[in-house]
């Protein structure tokens, strides 16, 4: 039979030795862009649990599948993490109330797993961890149908999860093309073979990494220059009158005098946002259009100087003070770099959660965000589509309503933002913001993070990758020439708008000789707007309305 004593110190082992061997798994991940890192990120959900289950001292097995399946819940991070979660809740629920597990347990418990994470993914796709999982399943089931020994049925999931790893090649033809296993099935494999070692009689695998030092929690204002070009953050709704002209050229002053501009035209309302010096030259020109209403001016060089002391006076750790609410709607969005965070919180976001692209926040990050909102319905804008389960997780753990919002990209979320309206209810806003993520066309420019045959393009590590809605358009090696290749294939006729979010490796001199090269190259009708992102891995974010 296998104890609680057994089990914890086999999941403890196995989240070591998942830390150990994290890299080895990230180097599988077969597409070529910087990103989530599977091992990294079952490693870190996995990990979560090691503290919680060092302090359970004689617990039965249901007692440690318990506090397990809690932890990985809370610390899930990226897809993979989530469905390694699932499975341990699986575990969880399947040796509930248990002193001790056999075979016949095991099986069902696993089993249980399997089809909570079938389940949560919309789109399952074979050749994944879900089918090594599942047929690991299968075999332990089968297993235990003639003995009830956990060490012949476990050895027998492990085994099998073994030989169905050795197949995804033929299951995804990405894999076969690039030489590979799947990823996270091969986190899967290491996971379950290290506690099968200790089941075995084996020794607890220690950890070879050092212990991460914590994040300090600082917001986007307090992260951005003392030196602030443009001081006021204006925002207003202009109700347009009959006769009112082209909102196009409300933006094109708004331009001339300041940047981070929206102008964002309805039927009957135009929502304006502008970072300037003289908020009363933007008021100006919006009532040429109509009636002002919802207006709002704020200091930015009074917010950085004031968050900034607050920074300094907090102590150094990441977490949110939970608060009750107090209004109807918040919002709750994932975003990395510091203009692009600041944009947000313009937009009206409450917590801006730090993460995208090669930092997947977990559950317990996005959650603790959601409870830092004073509001009784929080919406959550992930924008990156390695977060969206880690999101949705954190739903049944909320003490508050909450909608996540499937934003895949930066400027989808930023399009969910422009479509809510505060004098609409929960269903309405939640169906205008959904819609609006389709709204937007979104375009990437970001740099080959391994050498890789993907997809009939030859890439070597740090070559331009042009991205066009998530898929790989081409391979440049001109940061320049790519984003002018990119923007020019994004916009088509009933196109009006384009955005260009510079990121962290991108200086101002570049930015705005690649500004002008766009403007001269690109249909004069089309609105182009530049904002100094600071966001990493991304070169270039661009969005096409």
């Amino acid at each position: 039979m296998i104890s609680g004593n057994l089990l914890r110190d086999a999941i403890i082992s196995a989240a070591n030795t998942i830390a150990n061997q994290k890299q080895k798994v990230d180097e599988l991940n077969v597409f070529p862009v910087p990103d989530g890192d599977t091992g990294t990120n079952m490693s870190m959900t996995i990990g979560a649990a090691v503290r919680e289950l060092e302090l359970l001292s004689d617990p039965t097995v249901g007692e440690t599948a318990k506090t397990t399946a809690s932890a990985l819940l809370r610390g899930a991070r990226g897809n993979s993490g989530v469905i390694l979660s699932l499975l341990f809740r699986g575990f969880s629920s399947g040796l509930k109330g248990k002193e001790e597990a056999d075979g016949v347990a095991l099986a069902d418990a696993l089993t249980q797993g399997v089809e909570a994470a079938y389940k949560a993914v919309m789109k399952p796709t074979e050749g994944t961890i879900l089918t090594v999982a599942r047929e690991a399943a299968e075999k332990g089931r089968e297993t235990a149908l003639t003995t009830n020994d956990p060490l012949e049925v476990f050895s027998a999931i492990v085994a099998q999860a073994e030989e169905t790893l050795e197949r995804t090649p033929e299951m995804l033809p990405v894999l076969k093309k690039a030489g590979v296993v799947d990823a996270g099935g091969k986190g899967f494999v290491v996971i379950f073979s290290a506690m099968l070692d200790v089941f075995r009689g084996g020794t607890v695998v220690r950890s070879e990494a050092s212990a991460p030092k914590k994040a300090v929690k600082r917001t986007a204002v307090a992260e951005a220059e003392g030196d602030i070009q443009f001081a006021y953050c204006t925002e207003f709704i202009v109700m347009k009158k009959k006769d009112a002209g082209d909102p196009l050229k409300l933006r094109a002053f708004l331009e001339s005098i300041g940047d981070c501009v929206v102008v964002v035209d309805d039927e009957e309302i135009v929502k304006v946002h502008v970072h300037s010096n003289h908020p009363g030259l933007a008021i100006e020109e919006g009532l040429k259009l109509g009636m002002l209403t919802s207006m709002k001016i704020e200091n930015m060089k009074e917010q950085h100087s004031a968050q900034v002391l607050q920074a300094e006076q907090e102590e150094q750790d990441d977490t949110y003070q939970p608060v009750d609410p107090e209004t109807p709607y918040g919002f709750v969005a994932v975003a990395a770099g510091a203009g692009v965070q600041s944009l947000f919180e313009d937009l009206g976001v409450t917590q801006v959660v730090t993460g995208g692209q090669t930092m997947n926040p977990s559950t317990d990050d996005i959650l603790k965000a959601i409870h830092a909102t004073p509001a009784e319905t929080v919406f959550v804008l992930p924008n990156n589509k390695n977060i969206i389960m880690a999101a949705e997780q954190a739903v049944r753990l909320a003490d508050r309503r909450v909608c996540v919002l499937p934003s895949r990209t930066i400027p989808q979320g930023i399009s969910a933002m422009l479509a809510f309206d505060p004098e609409q209810d929960f269903s309405e806003n939640r169906m205008a913001m959904t819609r609006a993520l389709d709204t937007v066309q979104t375009g990437q420019i970001t740099f080959a993070a391994r050498d890789s045959d993907f997809d009939g393009h030859n890439i070597r590590a740090g070559e331009i990758l042009a991205m066009d809605n998530g898929k790989l358009a081409f391979v440049e090696k001109d940061l320049q020439k790519a984003l002018l290749k990119l923007t020019r294939s994004m916009v088509k006729k009933d196109a009006s708008f384009v955005t260009v979010i510079y990121g962290a490796d991108v200086s101002e001199e570049q930015a705005a000789a690649a500004y002008e090269l766009l403007r001269a190259k690109i249909n004069d009708n089309i609105e182009i707007n530049l904002i100094n992102g600071g966001q990493p891995v991304y070169y270039y974010i661009v969005s096409v309305e």
